[in-house]
């Protein structure tokens, strides 16, 4: 039923596309800024609530 040698494809499958230097080091800033705004966000975002609730009430 299948050939001795196997059966390969006519095509070579793309291969992966590697970052360079400095694409490496932008999406390095990207994650950490992102990190960073995961912590301080949420902070932010209660002051803006805390803010308008005292506007709110005032």
């Amino acid at each position: 039923m299948y050939a001795e040698g196997g059966w390969k494809p006519s095509w070579e499958p793309p291969r992966k596309p590697r970052l360079t230097k400095r694409e490496e080091r932008v999406l390095i800033g990207i994650i950490v800024a992102n990190l960073l705004l995961l912590l301080v966000a949420p902070v932010g975002g209660a002051t803006i609530i805390h803010a308008v609730l005292a506007a709110l009430r005032s």
